[in-house]
């Protein structure tokens, strides 16, 4: 693809998460890799309104070549980038069923969610807590980055998931996918569950994360 047609998709994805209320206001933001640095959504755009023009462009080596000031989040997109080298796409969202699982006191922080569905296997596998940092500061970077080589998903703390794709298509499936296991796992958090197996889960790796 051209780096337009990067743009073009950025817009496209962005108002479709927008439109079914997977992002609000200002909040969230997406990046993709190009061959010479990355385009990210501006700071305090809404990701329902983008102007591909406006997108920044960054080199390689994190510097502003052109568009609108990057999000203040640039570095949790880099953090994954650099440590997972076949990332094409990130997208870091404050989905309301991610961000509220977030905030329990009794979640497993090596493995936030359970396997409730082979698609969540499938796309997300294990998903560790990241502990909470102010949006922006440089150590919550730091412990991303101390996850991403193993972890193709994270859950911030009291803030929400970063989800890296091999391409953006890619990465917005597995950030949809999850939104609804959050959703599920709240749904389901005082009921008798049956979860998936650790053999059903070892097949399902096995086919699919190989």
């Amino acid at each position: 693809m051209s780096e337009n047609q990067h743009r073009e998709a950025i817009v496209r994805v962005g108002q479709s998460i927008y439109a079914r209320g997977l992002t609000f206001g200002s909040s969230g933001n997406i990046s993709v890799r190009l061959d010479d640095g990355w385009l990210m959504t501006p700071t305090n755009a809404s990701l329902g309104n983008l102007d591909p023009a406006r997108i920044t462009k960054l080199d390689d080596q994190g510097n502003v070549i052109s568009g609108d000031a990057p999000t203040k989040e640039t570095f949790l997109h880099i953090a994954m980038y650099e440590e997972r080298p076949d990332t094409g796409a990130v997208v870091h969202l404050h989905s309301t069923h991610s961000v509220a699982v977030s905030c329990l006191a009794d979640i497993d922080p090596a493995n936030v969610l359970p396997p409730i569905t082979a698609y969540y296997v499938m796309r997300i596998g294990s998903l560790p807590l990241v502990p909470y940092y102010p949006p922006g500061d440089l150590d919550l970077a730091k412990a991303v980055r101390e996850m991403a080589s193993k972890h193709h998903a994270v859950l911030l703390a009291n803030h929400g998931p970063v989800v890296a794709g091999g391409s953006l298509e890619a990465a917005v499936y597995a950030t949809e996918e999850l939104e609804e296991t959050a959703k599920l796992f709240l749904m389901l958090k005082d009921q008798k569950t049956r979860f998936l197996t650790p053999e059903q889960v070892t097949v399902l790796q096995e086919k699919f994360q190989s």
